[in-house]
């Protein structure tokens, strides 16, 4: 098992409001989290930063062997404390005032993924024969896709699609959608912000992870496809490949 990140405020941004962690105590064992934030110039760059030190604050409280035993469950209460510490920074500082981060998370322990998110960055699974999105975003031209009000090409040109209905740190009680994937040797997870899934297919996501190079640079191939055509928001890739 192997994992990769790689972060860039793309070309139009001033600032990276996205942050990542990557993280392997065990060669079994690998975590990665995504963070997107959103509340304004300075504000969505604290709530993504904020969100990952409480997630990680909870995480490295608990050994390996409890994380094993529990993992969705702690998973879950991970997010949580990200939620409080963001919701709480938000509701003493006015400047902070409103803000609010997506978060997907993927913990892989041996064979099995446990996926988290909240909000729109996404995780895809990624083999041989294909790619399939695990996570489910939470937005409204999501919405509208399941209803069948738009197609899911139509979506990617839609002018509500960086609206988000749920998000870290806008309401009280945390509403994360939790997820298993088995996986065998040659699979990999790729997680990542919409800076990337608005411009890249999901197609050309599958060539680069599959054909694309070296695995290890397959998150800077995939940056460099964002930039080249323009990058007007931040760009965030993981890639956990078994």
């Amino acid at each position: 098992m192997n994992i990769w990140g790689i972060t860039d405020r793309g070309v139009v941004r001033q600032q990276n409001q996205d942050a990542y962690h990557i993280t392997q105590p065990e060669p079994d064992a690998a975590l990665g989290i995504i963070c997107d934030g959103m509340g304004g110039a300075k504000s969505g760059n604290i709530a993504s930063q904020l969100a990952i030190e409480a997630f990680l604050e909870s995480a490295n409280q608990q050994s390996l062997e409890k994380w094993r035993a529990e993992p969705e469950a702690l998973l879950n209460f991970a997010a949580e404390q990200a939620n409080h510490a963001v919701s709480y920074r938000s509701s003493i500082d006015p400047e902070c005032r409103g803000m609010g981060t997506t978060m997907v998370a993927a913990l892989v322990l041996g064979n099995m993924a446990y996926l988290l998110n909240i909000g729109d960055s996404r995780a895809y699974l990624v083999r041989q024969d294909g790619i399939s999105r695990v996570t489910k975003d939470h937005s409204v031209v999501e919405d509208l896709v399941a209803r069948g009000k738009i197609t899911p090409e139509e979506a990617r040109q839609h002018p509500q699609k960086n609206l988000i209905t749920r998000a870290i740190g806008t309401e009280k009680d945390l509403r994360a959608d939790l997820f298993r994937q088995p996986l065998g040797e040659g699979d990999a997870l790729l997680l990542c912000s919409d800076g990337l899934s608005n411009l890249v297919t999901d197609q050309e996501l599958l060539y680069e992870v599959v054909h694309g190079g070296e695995s290890s640079q397959c998150c800077q191939r995939l940056l460099d496809i964002a930039l080249s055509r323009g990058a007007p928001d931040n760009v965030t890739i993981v890639l956990l490949e078994m």
